[in-house]
């Protein structure tokens, strides 16, 4: 059996460097096509509901990615796995730049989706171990607010290249650009774990209870059923509090969905489309680091409920707000709500995970983890475009905010009994 090495102090310089730094670069290119995916699809000749089937599409990708995600991380290891992640989403970048109808594009933001899945779980699992559990709110939050920064950073870089290029699809080159340069990153910089350089071998704790002998697919067994009995263990957990999950994933995601085809529909052009939804972005980054002040402070809760209830109302706003006349300065106006209201949960869900996950091999329990919060995340944007195909989308932004309240219920309901008071 291999010994999971006893961990040194908490250096966060390192962590900044070659933790933080490459998931930043992964981040911005993610920011750039995420408002662009349906209104590519659209400019393709995809229909309203298509465009938002295709958006989706990206989401589906994470979720059917979380399960095996664990089993490649503990394979191969954190930084190998990011590495691999992104050239994978390289090539499902090339495949959305030359597409010819939304079909095609649907396949290239799949495997986006799944490359991403590996991305993020390889990088939570290290920041679950290796983080103190006193800060650990505010290092997750941080580590949240980096993919914030992405989001807020992606849209406007992505205006930009629309409006010198005239076409919407060459904004899928800042994300290859992004992807080799976290690769190139993770390559170059010293791995604060091992103190190593490039590709190697993973030593660390996510192979600590898999015999040093169990090699190739013996180890992808061992690791798929060391999965799948972890989600029997913790099947309570997962279907309660997970459910809460499931539900703050649905509302992030179908805030980054609704956003988008709410601006097609109110008939703003696509530079002005990224750069509002990108302005929104700076209010969401700008609340990371309090996100995690508070729930160091106060508890998980604290953050959890006023992030649910503010994006429920916001979509309540919304849907309100379609038979208006000045249905663009409403939009302008919920965009930034709908960013404060996410911004104080920043990290809420990585968090979560952290203090639910076994410390000493995290992996398979955030990979189901993650699974609960990607489910509603693929689930919320296929909610939208079907019921804007069969109603509106001012219904489905109700039917949104309503989901909303339910989940802020189950959080209220389920956080106290699964989370130690402290963390409460």
């Amino acid at each position: 059996m291999t010994t999971t090495p006893a961990p040194g102090p908490f250096d966060m310089r390192a962590v900044l460097l070659s933790g933080f730094l490459p998931a930043a670069l992964f981040a911005i290119g993610e920011g750039a096509i995420i408002p662009i995916i349906p209104i590519a699809a659209n400019s393709l000749g995809a229909s309203l509901a298509i465009a938002g089937f295709v958006a989706s599409l990206i989401l589906v990708g994470e979720l059917i990615g979380d399960v095996p995600s664990g089993v490649v991380v503990a394979r191969i290891g954190e930084r190998n796995a990011m590495i691999g992640a992104a050239m994978v989403s390289i090539a499902g970048l090339v495949v959305c730049t030359v597409a010819p109808n939304p079909l095609v594009l649907a396949v290239g933001v799949f495997l986006v989706g799944v490359s991403t899945a590996v991305f993020a779980l390889a990088r939570h699992a290290y920041m679950t171990t290796a983080i103190p559990v006193a800060i650990r709110a505010r290092a997750l939050s941080s580590l949240g607010g980096v993919f914030r920064f992405g989001y807020f950073v992606g849209p406007f870089i992505a205006a930009g290249v629309v409006h010198l290029t005239g076409t919407t699809q060459s904004a899928f080159w800042i994300h290859v650009v992004c992807c080799l340069l976290a690769a190139v990153t993770l390559l170059v910089l010293r791995d604060p774990a091992t103190g190593t350089r490039g590709l190697r071998r993973p030593s660390r704790a996510s192979r600590a209870d898999v015999p040093a002998t169990l090699e190739g697919e013996e180890f992808v067994e061992q690791e798929a059923h060391g999965l799948f009995r972890t989600i029997r263990e913790h099947h309570r957990v997962l279907l309660r509090l997970g459910s809460g999950a499931g539900l703050i994933g649905a509302m992030r995601a179908g805030r980054q969905v609704i956003l988008p085809l709410w601006a097609v529909s109110v008939g703003l052009d696509d530079a002005t489309a990224a750069l509002v939804i990108g302005i929104a972005g700076a209010v969401d980054f700008a609340l990371f680091y309090t996100s995690g002040q508070i729930m160091d402070r106060w508890g998980r809760l604290a953050s959890a409920l006023p992030c649910m209830l503010g994006l429920s109302i916001c979509y309540f706003l919304l849907a309100w707000s379609d038979h208006l006349d000045a249905r663009v300065g409403w939009f302008i106006a919920v965009a930034m709500a709908m960013s404060l209201a996410n911004g104080v949960g920043s990290g809420i869900l990585m968090t979560l995970g952290a203090d639910l996950a076994p410390r000493d091999h995290p992996a398979p329990f955030l990979g189901a983890w993650r699974f609960t919060g990607d489910f509603g995340q693929a689930a919320a944007p296929l909610v939208i475009s079907g019921i804007t195909a069969v109603a509106s989308i001012a219904i489905a932004s109700g039917v949104m905010g309503v989901l909303g309240l339910v989940g802020a219920g189950v959080l209220l309901r389920y956080v106290p009994r699964y989370l130690p008071r402290r963390l409460r």
